[in-house]
């Protein structure tokens, strides 16, 4: 598939996942924030479920999905994505504007929906603002998202392996908060329904406005050209 392809393809689950996001957005307001769909049976699942040695895990998972580490991961993803030093920095920029801009949006969105978490005494951790859509399960997928974009644009061996590791951790992440009783299950997918939106724009974004860069064999990832290799019979002889 060469850049415009995914770029079309980009734009098309975009659109999708926005109505999906918009769709449940609208549901929760129209029950004023009252437990949707698998929203009481898997809170009431993680309550009874709940062995210390697995509420640790789920605290340390959860962790990483808020603070400083997504920037830091975001920085990572741009180096990892860039060749040459310059374009390194500015790939990391990209990154981290990126993040930071879907958080900004996120705020705004669970202002407008202003959906109440669980009751506290379910909770098994500390949560504070709005539920809707889940912050850490967003952050973590917009991050897990450019982790693997750039995996799979430069990581020489085991990019499928290594973005399938990072995809795991994002979806443990938004399965933590559940877990921990502080969001409800439709505000993780919520959650990570726009982060998908956010990150197909970006990179819509991307391929609008960034030049396509040089590839070279070392590279090793799939490659996105604007056209195919030109027909030269004079190579075969």
């Amino acid at each position: 598939m060469n850049r415009r392809g995914a770029a079309d393809l980009a734009v098309s689950v975009a659109v999708g996942t926005l109505v999906a996001f918009a769709l449940l957005a609208l549901l929760v307001s129209g029950h004023h924030g009252a437990p949707l769909l698998t929203d009481r049976g898997l809170l009431s699942w993680s309550v009874r479920h709940r062995p210390p040695v697995a509420v640790a895990a789920a605290r340390g998972v959860t962790d990483t999905g808020t603070g400083v580490v997504p920037y830091l991961l975001a920085v990572l993803a741009g180096v990892i994505a860039g060749r040459s030093a310059r374009q390194r920095v500015t790939a990391a920029v990209a990154c981290l504007v990126c993040l930071g801009l879907a958080q900004l949006a996120r705020y705004g969105v669970m202002s407008l929906v202003a959906r109440a978490r669980p009751p506290v005494g379910d909770w098994a951790t500390q949560a504070t603002g709005w539920s809707f859509p889940s912050g850490h399960t967003t952050t973590s997928a917009v991050t897990a998202g450019l982790l693997i974009a750039a995996v799979l644009l430069r990581a020489p061996h085991g990019r499928r392996t290594i973005a399938a590791g990072i995809g795991c951790w994002a979806v443990l992440v938004g399965l933590s908060r559940v877990y921990l009783g502080v969001h409800w299950s439709t505000d993780v997918a919520g959650g990570w329904l726009f982060a998908l939106c956010w990150l197909c724009v970006c990179f819509r974004l991307a391929v609008r406005f960034c030049p396509a860069v040089p590839r070279t064999p070392d590279d090793g990832a799939a490659r996105l050209p604007d056209e195919a290799p030109a027909y030269h019979p004079h190579r075969l002889q």
